[in-house]
């Protein structure tokens, strides 16, 4: 389904509330103004999908080229809104991104790196490759789209899974391979191995569970993540490795010590997820270590950018990044939101919420994804992937009663809106 705008480049985002107003003005603005402008602008009515970036004029940055990441994660990100609310708006723009997916599968079940604006290939050989990292997207996206719309393809879901299995995954380790085109995944030539797909295809399996009620996905979740904890859990610091050498050998120096704040703070949002489904204890004590560390050691203690979480730190804490993405924020909102009901935590997410609008979005023409310790933009790129952090990030907020959820009667406007009230819903999350 083609969405109705007639948008051909962003120019006309939706006007922004004071840069101190309070955060349910800016929440209020993100679900009514904000979300239905960016839909418009970030959309070309004769080509796939929506742009994968908006420059920091809210221009495409890109125009000519789609990646199956940003298609598959906007597909979910908009299933899970539409789930939430049955807003249309956020079903046409998911109908839009389910299109697009559609666009990127070369095998039943498999899907390539990229494709033109128009759905055709690239010149570009290694685009034609699959990748366990986007893999995980459109299993998640695809079971989100599946409840609303069973009758799409059903078999596809189950595809996927497949084909993970058959092209993805290494078989003398059942560590996932970062692309179809690896052949030796031990040789010292070959990707280093990344805990990252395999946390996502974690939380894909348990969406799926979630979405389908098949006790299978629920087993397939377990499994990969018993494999990320085995090989990636560091147990003498309470942190998740980043990456492991092909041969499985811990990395020396400043790449073995390299810990992304943002991924312990979702690894443990995902053991706590699986734990609600399963009951497991074990699990949440790890989810308890993760929580520990990012909390004690991730997060700016003071400054412009106090209590926010930094990039990266180091596992022996001999060293930390002083800069600050976007997405490890909206991971920290997500562990603040399920602790909300624990001392500290709720003002926790409703602080580094305020602190994103203030920061991120305030001034800038659609958002910002890297800041300085000074709170100064370094990287204004708005990313279209990141949609996916950010919605869910206040989502899960709303879930938790910090504030207000995306409503069925949302209105298309590109003004300031007014407060709205508070929404809840059980999430599709």
């Amino acid at each position: 389904m083609a969405l109705s705008s007639p948008s051909l480049a962003a120019s006309n985002f939706a006007k922004q509330p004071n840069a101190e107003a309070p955060l349910e003005v800016w929440i209020d603005w993100f679900w009514n103004a904000f979300l239905p402008s960016w839909i418009k602008n970030a959309h070309h009515p004769k080509q796939i999908g929506f742009y994968d970036a908006l420059d920091e004029a809210g221009n495409p940055n890109e125009p000519a080229r789609r990646t199956v990441l940003a298609q598959a994660r906007l597909l979910y990100t908009f299933s899970h809104l539409a789930l939430l609310s049955d807003n249309p708006a956020y079903h046409e723009a998911a109908s839009s991104a389910r299109e697009a997916v559609r666009a990127f599968r070369k095998a039943p079940g498999l899907y390539c790196l990229a494709r033109t604006s128009k759905g055709t290939p690239t010149k570009d050989p290694k685009d034609l490759r699959a990748r366990s990292y986007d893999q995980s997207f459109v299993i998640l996206g695809l079971s989100t789209w599946l409840k609303l719309h069973p009758e799409d393809e059903p078999n596809e879901l189950e595809a996927c899974w497949q084909a993970l299995e058959t092209h993805l995954t290494d078989p003398a380790t059942g560590l996932l391979l970062e692309h179809d085109d690896v052949e030796h995944a031990s040789s010292l030539s070959a990707p280093r191995r990344a805990q990252n797909p395999h946390m996502h295809n974690y939380e894909a399996a348990l969406q799926a569970f979630e979405m389908t009620g098949n006790p299978v996905w629920l087993d397939r979740a377990a499994i990969m993540r018993a494999k990320g904890l085995v090989y990636f859990f560091d147990d003498a610091s309470g942190t998740i490795r980043e990456f492991v050498a092909p041969n499985l050998v811990q990395l020396s120096g400043r790449d073995g010590q390299y810990r992304e704040i943002g991924h312990q703070y979702e690894w443990a949002w995902l053991l706590s997820r699986e734990a609600d489904f399963s009951g497991s204890t074990s699990i949440r004590a790890i989810a308890a270590r993760l929580l520990s560390f990012a909390d004690t050691h991730g997060i700016a203690p003071s400054g412009a950018m106090k209590g926010a979480a930094f990039d990266a730190v180091s596992s022996n804490l001999d060293w930390h990044e002083e800069t600050f993405l976007l997405w490890p924020q909206t991971e920290a909102i997500k562990a603040h939101a399920i602790r909300a009901r624990k001392s500290g935590h709720a003002q926790s997410a409703i602080d580094l919420a305020s602190l994103v609008f203030r920061n991120f979005f305030a001034g800038q023409k659609v958002f910002a994804n890297q800041i300085d310790a000074n709170g100064t933009v370094i990287w204004n790129e708005a990313l279209s992937r990141l949609l996916y952090h950010v919605v869910l990030s206040f989502t899960e907020g709303a879930r938790a009663g910090l504030w207000s959820g995306p409503r069925r009667d949302q209105k298309n406007n590109t003004g300031s809106g007014g407060n709205t009230e508070c929404h809840q819903q059980n999430p599709a999350v």
